[in-house]
């Protein structure tokens, strides 16, 4: 399994304050993939600036899809830039993925035994993957899944966790503060844009 399905499946099965944002989980994921790209040697970071390695196929599709495509012109892409192009609906492709891998299944109406439009994790070896890593406190994964607002425990160290990742780590949580940002902003726009109709 990779870091980005095992996020995903944390987020579908871990206890969270609040839903997981759809954008936010779609940005970590990226960062997800970067790091395991980092693992895979398929990329090495300078800086912030993303440098792909020669390429070949990797196991998993959608890892290898991430891969194939890496910029690789000049200027260099930013971790930045990767996590809001490669982001852009990203956590839509790895649940059809899950769900075709047979890792979902529809859930049935309560009343009415046919399949609804909501999905559920079922009992594999990828789930019980996911959760051992996240029992286990793995450090990229309660790091990535804290920027999404699930906590595995109190704010820590990342040990042995080297200096790239650790620059994935930031970037990914920059960026879903900055969609959180913008979500704000559209909130107050419509709630200022509804004031006006309401007051003629």
């Amino acid at each position: 399994m990779t870091t980005p399905r095992d996020l995903l499946i944390v987020s579908m099965d871990a206890p969270s304050h609040r839903p997981v944002e759809q954008g936010d989980l779609s940005l970590a994921l990226a960062g997800a993939e970067v790091i395991d790209l980092i693992g895979a040697g398929a990329l090495t970071l300078e800086a912030e600036l993303i440098l792909p390695s020669g390429r070949w196929t990797l196991p998993d599709r959608l890892l290898d899809e991430a891969a194939s495509s890496l910029l690789r012109q000049s200027p260099p892409e930013s971790v930045e830039d990767w996590l809001w192009r490669r982001g852009r609906g990203l956590s839509s492709a790895y649940l059809a993925a899950l769900e075709a891998e047979g890792h979902l299944a529809r859930q049935r109406g309560r009343w009415i035994p046919v399949p609804t439009g909501r999905t559920a994790l079922v009992d594999s070896a990828a789930r019980r993957h996911a959760a051992d890593r996240w029992a286990s406190g793995d450090p990229v994964l309660t790091a990535l899944a804290a920027a999404v607002g699930i906590h595995h425990g109190p704010a820590g160290d990342l040990p042995g966790v080297d200096d790239a990742v650790v620059t994935v780590l930031a970037a990914v949580g920059d960026a879903v503060v900055e969609l959180d940002a913008v979500r704000q902003r559209r909130a107050i726009e419509e709630a200022a844009f509804d004031n006006v109709w309401r007051g003629q």
